[in-house]
This record gives structure tokens, sequence and C-alpha cells, in this order.
């Protein structure tokens, strides 16, 4: 679940930073959410 949406974000971030490249601040805000978002993944994945 968490991997979905960590790529669904890498992904609007991607869209935004070359097709739009608008709301920089934002788009980058989602990029940092998606690598927290990963690695909490992986931390808990490994931990368990």
């Amino acid at each position: 679940m968490l991997l979905t949406i960590a790529v669904i974000l890498l992904i609007l971030w991607a869209l935004g930073f070359f097709a739009f490249h608008v709301a920089g601040g934002l788009i980058h805000a989602l990029l940092i959410i998606a690598v927290i978002v990963v690695i909490v993944n992986f931390v808990r994945g490994r931990g368990v």
C-alpha cells in the first residue's frame, strides 16, 4: 500500500516537474513525502 502511494507521488512529481513546472514547492514536497514513504516501507518490512 505504501509503495503504491510512493510510486503515484513520484509519477505526479515527474509530470509536474517536466510538464507543468508551475507549483515547484508543492511538487518537491510530494517527492520528499514519496521518499519518506519508501524508507518507512523498507524499515517496516525488514523489522517484521
